[in-house]
């Protein structure tokens, strides 16, 4: 029986993969193998022992201790993509939010309850409605940084709107690649991107390297009828630089999904409570994927979308006892642990090791479960970092 503790609301959707028969599930979990949770921030938690994943119902983790995760073995999955509609859906309406004034245009409509005569209603709007007009997206430019799951799918919204799109992702990977449509122009560079664009779109993950990405130098490079847009993470954006761009008239707009007490009241600034994902169908998306991602590790050991380890899955031999172990990347490790199984007559029938910056790890079916001797010899290992056991 494995035990899962949830923190937060999980969809209900996601939270039935696990069958009753095999799983714990409930916020009151003791000795969970795994966490599954979503905006709760874990960061000075104590870490259970018995902890071997933790799965994020989102795209971002800056809410998890990641590295000290690593040092332990235990994998942090997130699940991308699972809400990429949603948030490209609210970037649509945050360009055309962008493009008019219809926030201002709805306000002013409700100044007018105190009106009785639908002429003179119809009148008034006639000679006001010029104080909300704007331009349209069509034909105009479109710059998307960060061509993943969400970017990738805001650059097809906005062709099929007619809008020409730039890119610039200097990780797009080559899965990413394939998503991409062909008519998005390639920079080679951010600032060559910013300075052609009229709406700039966001897609970063928030990383050392992207915090304060756009700053008083990068905002300095746009054109000043340019409207930004981020529904990434804030500390993608100087906040102050923004402030400071849009009283000089650099900045035409700022459409966001993260308010920040030195932008409320600010002219030029739309500011929206966190709901990018915020749908029934990106909740349920994310709870899925992260039960399911959570259940192949602790049944089988594999890692599809983690953040901290390589991203491997090796198929079941049947019969077989199924070893993995994570280590230190250095060299030797795996040798060690090859002569300890053949030490102990223990035959290796498959195998597949991956690994990723400082970490390894490393899936083995055994033709016969080790015996504790050996498994014990196994976590001496030297670089070694955890050891488990998936039985047949």
């Amino acid at each position: 029986m494995f035990h899962v503790r949830t923190y937060n609301k999980i969809a209900p959707k996601g939270l039935r993969r696990f069958s009753a028969d095999k799983y714990e599930v409930g916020p009151e979990i003791q000795s969970p193998d795994a966490y599954i949770l979503r905006s709760h921030k874990l960061h000075g938690e104590e870490i259970p022992a018995s902890l071997l994943a933790v799965a994020r119902a989102g795209a971002g983790v800056n809410n998890l201790p990641v590295e000290d995760y690593t040092k332990r073995g235990i994998v942090a999955f997130n699940t991308p993509g699972a809400n990429a509609n949603a948030v490209k859906e609210l970037v649509l309406a945050a360009m055309l939010l962008g493009s008019r004034d219809i926030i201002g245009g709805r306000q002013f409509v409700e100044t007018l309850g105190h009106m009785t005569d639908a002429n003179e209603m119809s009148k008034l709007l006639e000679n006001e409605k010029k104080r909300f007009a704007g331009n349209e997206l069509k034909g105009k430019v479109l710059g998307v940084v960060g061509l993943g799951a969400i970017g990738s799918m805001v650059a097809d919204v906005a062709l099929a709107m007619g809008m020409e799109v730039l890119g610039y992702d200097p990780a797009l990977s080559v899965e990413a690649a394939w998503r991409v449509s062909n008519q998005v122009q390639r920079k080679e560079s951010l600032n060559a991107l910013l300075m052609a664009s009229d709406y700039i779109s966001l897609h970063v993950p928030a990383i050392p390297a992207t915090k304060h990405l756009i700053n008083k130098d990068t905002l300095a490079l746009m054109k000043p009828h340019a409207a930004l847009i981020n529904f990434a993470r804030e500390s993608i954006v100087d906040p102050d630089a923004i402030v400071t761009a849009l009283e000089a008239g650099k900045l035409r707009q700022y459409v966001c999904d993260f308010p920040e007490p030195v932008l409320i009241g600010r002219k030029g600034v739309i500011a929206l409570p966190h709901i990018g994902a915020s749908t029934e169908e990106a909740e349920e998306n994310c709870a899925v994927m992260a039960a399911d991602q959570i259940r192949d590790f602790l049944e089988n050991g594999n890692i599809t979308n983690s953040v901290n380890f390589p991203q491997i899955s090796m198929g079941r031999v049947e019969g077989t006892t199924r070893i993995t172990f994570s280590n230190e990347n250095v060299a030797g490790v795996l040798g060690d642990v090859l002569s300890i199984f053949a030490e102990h007559n223990v035959n290796v029938v498959d195998m597949m090791n991956k690994s990723r910056d400082s970490v390894a790890y490393n899936i083995l079916d055994l033709a016969v479960a080790p015996s504790e001797q050996a498994l014990e010899a196994l976590r001496k290992v030297k670089h070694v970092i955890r050891v488990r056991v998936i039985p047949a």
